[in-house]
């Protein structure tokens, strides 16, 4: 599987952002799919998850009532919408592909990633 993110750019706080994660692979549909993000030094934090149906959905507590998860299956895509972001929210972002069916925030559970997308929120 092949993980493709897009979507990442420069907005000011308060602003909006949507990333998509395109799969290559006939498999996606039943993939647990996570975005994650790292800034420099620092551990990959958990952002999101969402199970292979689109039923279930995790947020880690930083950006819950912010960021909303979706997946299309039949486009093979996962979606991060992100709104009132936050100078804080600054970093790289990576979407991943878990073959696993339970959703998890571990990053080390995840199979695939994609290369990441810059997110740059400005004050």
């Amino acid at each position: 599987v092949q993980l493709q993110a897009s979507g990442g750019g420069l907005v000011q706080a308060g602003g909006s952002l949507r990333l998509s994660c395109a799969a290559s692979g006939r498999a996606f549909s039943s993939y647990t799919m996570g975005w994650f993000r790292q800034a420099p030094g620092k551990e990959r934090e958990f952002v999101s998850a969402i199970s292979w149906s689109g039923g279930s959905t995790y947020f880690a507590d930083a950006v819950k009532g912010r960021f909303t998860i979706s997946r299309d299956n039949a486009k093979n895509t996962v979606y991060l919408q992100m709104n009132s972001l936050e100078p804080e929210d600054t970093t790289v972002y990576y979407c991943a592909a878990d073959r696993a069916s339970i959703v998890a925030a571990n990053h080390m559970t995840y199979d695939y990633w994609g290369q990441g997308t810059q997110v740059t929120v400005s004050s």
